[in-house]
């Protein structure tokens, strides 16, 4: 353990100790405790997924810290803004930094499932509300995995006027645009082809794939206005923007599609072949501020942040999914993005830098608190 906490140190960006004097992290901690120490124990319950008590139990034992698992709760909600800011600096050592446009506050939509330990732990799902290019969680709410109303929709988030919301494929349902739109806000969707109703304006059906095979080479981005229908017999109206993948994303993309229909013993519709070549967006974004090349760009974008949730889902999975307040599930939530960060870094640094795995240089010394 003395080894190996010094080296995953290397990794950490270089300001965290900084961030957590200047996010009042270590407000009323006591002057013998190290910051080293305190976070160990936070990575101790967010990385590892033991549950309070255990992880209490754990660091005493390492003599890390000696506090109770209603004091760690406590400690855990005052590090929020520090594990946050954590994230950001990983994202920006990994060259993920969005560039903020005036009176545009894109906001990223997504939702995970996240089984405590043990063979009677609960399955919940996670649906949150991440800003870009800030990164602040402004919304987040638990559920059951499995019910009515308990599905990836844009029902379960408060949309307010103004609001610029980016989300995958998940989303992509017709009473979900409504609703969107009928806050009076914007959205930005990943079309699912089997489920999305489109027509032309003038309430035919939208031949999708005919127009998007119109486009031969990648590179070339292509927009056409379309309506969504509802059952009322409403539509809203908003643009498809599409672009062609490389062969060698089309490669990958074809052979994921075979990967999932053998698993599943299913045959494979020759359309799902052809929209695989793809990249579909539906957006209400307003035409005279957003070009289809800006669309795909923002897209694009949140499909990088979108790397960062992967790792955060296959980790997630790991811990006790604390529900004492929303302040400490946020804090739990950016704890398990910095943990997704640095195993990225880490798996980048093993893979292709160096043969021994880590960053040669002086290993860090403990820093205590005054």
């Amino acid at each position: 353990m003395e080894e190996d906490w010094p080296i995953l140190l290397s990794f950490f960006p270089d300001n965290w100790a900084e961030l957590a004097s200047s996010t009042e992290a270590l407000k009323g901690l006591r002057k013998d405790k190290a910051t080293e120490n305190y976070l160990r124990t936070l990575l101790i319950h967010v990385g590892c997924g033991y549950s309070l008590r255990e992880t209490v139990a754990r660091a005493k034992m390492a003599n890390l810290a000696d506090i109770t698992d209603v004091a760690l709760v406590k400690r855990l909600r005052k590090a929020k803004e520090w594990l946050h800011g954590l994230c950001l600096a990983s994202l920006k050592e990994q060259g993920i930094e969005l560039e903020p446009t005036v009176g545009f506050q894109p906001r990223l939509f997504d939702a995970t499932n996240v089984k405590e330990p043990g063979k009677t732990g609960s399955l919940w799902r996670i649906h949150y509300s991440v800003q870009l290019p800030s990164l602040n969680c402004d919304f987040f709410k638990i559920t059951p995995s499995k019910g009515i109303g308990t599905g990836e929709s844009f029902f379960q988030y408060p949309i307010k006027k103004g609001d610029f919301i980016i989300a995958d494929r998940g989303y992509s349902t017709a009473p979900g645009i409504h609703h969107v739109v009928s806050k009076n806000a914007h959205v930005m969707v990943r079309v699912n082809t089997s489920s999305l109703p489109l027509l032309d304006l003038n309430g035919r059906v939208f031949d999708l794939l005919n127009v998007v095979s119109s486009i031969q080479k990648p590179g070339i981005v292509r927009s056409w206005p379309v309506l969504v229908p509802v059952k009322s017999g409403a539509t809203t109206q908003g643009r498809i923007c599409a672009i062609r993948k490389t062969q060698e994303a089309i490669r990958l993309a074809h052979k994921k599609i075979e990967n999932n229909a053998s698993k599943k013993s299913k045959s494979i519709n020759p359309e799902t072949y052809e929209y695989a070549k793809y990249v579909i967006v539906f957006t209400n974004y307003p035409v005279e501020r957003f070009s289809e090349l800006e669309i795909l760009n923002w897209y694009r974008s949140r499909w990088q942040v979108e790397l960062v949730f992967k790792r955060f889902k296959s980790i997630a999975h790991l811990g006790h999914l604390p529900k004492h307040s929303d302040d400490s599930s946020k804090a739990w939530l950016y704890g398990k993005l910095f943990v997704a960060l640095l195993t990225m870094k880490l798996v980048q640094y093993a893979n292709s830098i160096s043969p021994w795995g880590y960053n040669l240089g002086p290993y860090p010394t403990q820093e205590r608190v005054a």
